[in-house]
Parts: structure tokens; C-alpha cells; sequence
């Protein structure tokens, strides 16, 4: 990984082209971004550049907040300070080889901006640092694709989008050989991205594809991870295929999830593994899993963030709707994987494909610390068979009002983000939830409208 300024700035210069291009993450976790010229980059690469920090004031729709403090139109959106990460120095094989490069929010006191999605993992990435830990995650995404295109998909309003293929082809060798060269640029170009797949397959459903991106250091795991669901969308265009991470597009199928893989590491050891103990899960993996279930109810809009998380969270839909876990259990909220010293992890199966990577690990790593820091016992009984039916430890919120409230008015949030972040971060969920009250639905006209 290169990270040196001079190394950078000698393989920025050896790039044939005269552009670079920069990208920061928004609170939904879009990559927000823009081309400059070669000699631009030499001065901004350690020194920072100004980027509009609206990008932190609106919603995935470019639709201005108004109910947030950081910016507005109070403040006349000016430009704030975005430091580039050297590391994540990288070039774009299906866009001529240009350089690529994320950067970070600061505040003008030259400290990280609070808000910003990935500063706030780089937060709870050295809180675990600081307790001797290393966190290694990945993370997998299921997600649909549709042979249309962006005037395509709104000229009907999209509704009845053709996906790529038909019929329930889950682990098909037959799908993927039919639209093989969408297929195989996925696997090679995001290995040349230095986004590496550990695994790419069909999923059930018309047109799914799941891929599980290599685990790493958890911050280069959600590098990765946002990398990734862009990377798609570009290279599908090339295909004439739109590609899909909404929670759940169609009532009738399944849903794409974003499932977290995670484990702690200490001098060079697997911390969750425990040979001498009879399930193989150490007492440090029980508190991590206690912690996540503990603090889920408190930062379930960290992992469910848009009013569509929440119709994939629903019974027999492959999605958990309650705060249980089990081993190898894919109904329940965690599925442990105890294996070998190498391979033992939990997984975290609440997160949708719509979830910000920053956001749900950092909510997955500071929960789990919690746990630790407090040695909370797994009370939690493991769910064996149908993880729907034991609600014995409580269920998931009904929907994003629901849960932006309780994360807004928790302590445990908090305690575990900072006021300033779960503030503005709630206050967003909110303002998705108006928007969404305001709209007059498909099903409403369909119910109402000729019978009232």
C-alpha cells in the first residue's frame, strides 16, 4: 500500500493522463467526488483542498436538510477542508487507469470533522487500537441487476424493471455464463482496484449476483466496501446493466443484504478463537456478541438507514427480525462461525446492502468493544432452528422512525459515538422519514382512491 507523498506524487506523475480523481463519502455513504488536473493534485495531495460541504447537508437526492446544525442554508454552504488519504492511493482499470484517491472532512480547527462517516471508523478503529486490538472485517453484498438504463428506468417511472435474468437461479453456474463478460470484469477489474472478491455468485432471485469482498484491517474493509457498490454501478454501465443495493425493490423476492463479517486479533492471534473451550468462541467473542446485541436496538439506523431497510427486515425473507444470535444460523441477527484459529467470526446479518460501510462498522466495532469494556454476559440463549420465533430477547425496530428515535434519545449511542454525530446522523433519518410521509405511494392510489 502506498502511502509516502513522494512515492504517490512519482506514480501520479507517471500516469499518462492529466487528471486525478478525488471522492469523500456522504452520510448514506454515496461517493461524492471530482476530477482535477495533475499539477492541481501536487498542491492539494498533503496540504488539503476546499470541497462544498453541502455534501454533509443533503440527502441522496441532493434535497438540502433543514433540520441540521453543521451546515445549511444559515451558513451559506462553504467549502470544508478535505485532507486526502494517501493510502487509499489507487487507479480505475475501466476508466483509462486514472488515479483515485479518498479523503476525509476536517473542521477549521484542523481536527476531524465529527460527522464525517469515515472519521468516525477511524474513531472506534483506534479506541481498539488503544485497548491492544486489531479488527479485521469484510463485508458481502447481494444485490439485483437490470438490463435498463438511467433513461430507461425513468421513462417508466421505474416500475417493472427487466432484470437480468429470470427465474430463482441461486449458486447457478448457468446465469452468470450468460452475461459472462458483466460477470468476469466484476472479478478482474475490482481486483486491479485493489477491491479483491473472495467469492462472486448468483443469489435466489431474478438477476442476483453476491460477492464477498476479502477481509482486511477494518477501515481498508470499508474502503473497500464503498468502493465496491460504486465500482459495480460503473462498470455495469459499460454493460448496459443497472445495478441495485436497495434493501428490498420487490415485495415478492428476497432482499439484498450487506452482512459483516468481524473478528478482533491481538499479537498476531485471533482473539474470538478459543481452542480448549468445548463451542471454540472465547469469553472475549461472548462479550463482543453481548455488546452487539446490546447496543443493536440503540444504532439500528447505522445498519438499516432508509424507510426500504426495513421492508427487507421481515420474517422468512432471509433477514433477522429479532436480537438473537445462533452458530451457523442464518435466521438470527448473528451467526458465530467458530472454526479454526484463522477462520473463527461473527457475522452480522441485521446490515442491508443500503447500509453506509462506515457507519455499520463502526457500530458493529464500538458496540462489540462495549461489551468487552464491560464484560456483558451472552444472557442471550443460543437460537437453535427458526431464529424468528424466539423473540425472547426482544426484535428489531419496526421501521426508521422508530429506531432514529430510540437512537436519538439513547444514552448507550452517545456514550459510544459522540453527541455531535448521533445528532446530526438522527437528525438526517428523521428528515428521511418526512420526506417519505409527504409521498403518495403506488399501493395508497390502488386502496384508496376509487372506493373512498
Amino acid at each position: 500500500m502506498v502511502s509516502k507523498k513522494e512515492d504517490v506524487l512519482q506514480l501520479v506523475k507517471s500516469y499518462a493522463g492529466q487528471k486525478v480523481k478525488l471522492a469523500v463519502t456522504d452520510i448514506d455513504g454515496i461517493l461524492r467526488g471530482k476530477v482535477i488536473h495533475r499539477k492541481k493534485f501536487e498542491s492539494v495531495a498533503t496540504g488539503g483542498l476546499g470541497f462544498c460541504n453541502v455534501v454533509l447537508g443533503w440527502d441522496s437526492a441532493d434535497v438540502c436538510y433543514d433540520n441540521v446544525s453543521y451546515t445549511g442554508w444559515h451558513s451559506g454552504y462553504p467549502d470544508a477542508q478535505v485532507y486526502l488519504d494517501l493510502s487509499t492511493y489507487r487507479t480505475v482499470p475501466w476508466d483509462h487507469g486514472i488515479p483515485f484517491l479518498l479523503g476525509d472532512f476536517w473542521t477549521g480547527k484542523g481536527e476531524p470533522l465529527p460527522i464525517c462517516p469515515r472519521n468516525l471508523l477511524k474513531k472506534i478503529k483506534g479506541q481498539a487500537e488503544k485497548a491492544g486490538y486489531s479488527a479485521f472485517f469484510s463485508q458481502e453484498f447481494e444485490w439485483f441487476n437490470f438490463t435498463e438504463s438511467t433513461e430507461s428506468l425513468h421513462d417508466k417511472g421505474f416500475h417493472e424493471p427487466e432484470t437480468l435474468t429470470k427465474g430463482m437461479f441461486g449458486y447457478s453456474l448457468l446465469r452468470p455464463i450468460q452475461h459472462n463478460g458483466f460477470f468476469n470484469d466484476l472479478f478482474d477489474l475490482l481486483e486491479k482496484y485493489n477491491v479483491p472478491l473472495e467469492g462472486l455468485h448468483t443469489e435466489t432471485g431474478p438477476g442476483v449476483y453476491e460477492a464477498a469482498i476479502l477481509y482486511s484491517d477494518i477501515l481498508e474493509a470499508a474502503d473497500r466496501a464503498v468502493l465496491f457498490k460504486a465500482a459495480v454501478k460503473e462498470i455495469g454501465s459499460f454493460h448496459g446493466i443497472i445495478p441495485t443495493f436497495m434493501a428490498k425493490w420487490n415485495a415478492s423476492l428476497p432482499g439484498s443484504s450487506g452482512h459483516v463479517h468481524q473478528s478482533l486479533w491481538k499479537n498476531g492471534k485471533n482473539i474470538f478463537y478459543d481452542a480448549k473451550s468445548p463451542d471454540r468462541m472465547s469469553e472475549t467473542m461472548k462479550h463482543y456478541m453481548a455488546g452487539v446485541l446490546h447496543c443493536m436496538p440503540h444504532l439500528t439506523p447505522m445498519y438499516a438507514p432508509t424507510v426500504n431497510s426495513y421492508k427487507r427486515l421481515v420474517e422468512g425473507a432471509w433477514a433477522p427480525t429479532t436480537l438473537t444470535w445462533g452458530v451457523d444460523n442464518r435466521t438470527t441477527a448473528i451467526r458465530a462461525l467458530p472454526g479454526s484459529d484463522k477462520s473463527t467470526r461473527m457475522e452480522l446479518r441485521v446490515v442491508g446492502a443500503d447500509a453506509n460501510p462506515y457507519l455499520a462498522m463502526a457500530a458493529a466495532l464500538a458496540s462489540g468493544l462495549y461489551g468487552i469494556k464491560n464484560k456483558l454476559p451472552l444472557k442471550v440463549k443460543q437460537s437453535k432452528g427458526n431464529g424468528y420465533a424466539d423473540k425472547s430477547n426482544g426484535t428489531l425496530p419496526r421501521n426508521l422512525y422508530e429506531s432514529a428515535v430510540a437512537m436519538r434519545e439513547s444514552k448507550v449511542a452517545r456514550e459510544l459515538l459522540g453527541a455531535e454525530f448521533v445528532d446530526h446522523f438522527t437528525n438526517t433519518r428523521m428528515w428521511e422519514w418526512r420526506e417519505y410521509s409527504k409521498a403518495v405511494t403506488d399501493w395508497e392510489r390502488k386502496r384508496y382512491f376509487e372506493i373512498v
